[in-house]
């Protein structure tokens, strides 16, 4: 294994994964604050599922997003 090549293929996935899902994310938000279904401030609760079903890897990841 190159560790450079695992190493730069990792970051790119994950700067995949960071645009499209603040993205997805931005575009939800506004769509509920339209529709009425989400105030202006308060504390969204986000999780995020990592699998890699090749090395059987199942990662959860908890976090606030803050909307102000």
């Amino acid at each position: 294994m190159n560790d450079e090549t695992f190493n730069l293929s990792i970051r790119k996935f994950l700067k995949l994964f960071g645009i499209n899902a603040q993205r997805d994310i931005e575009h939800a938000v506004a769509k509920a604050m339209e529709n009425g279904r989400l105030g202006e401030t308060g504390t969204l609760s986000a999780k995020v599922t990592l699998e890699i079903d090749e090395i059987g890897l199942r990662a959860e990841f908890n976090g606030p997003i803050e909307l102000g």
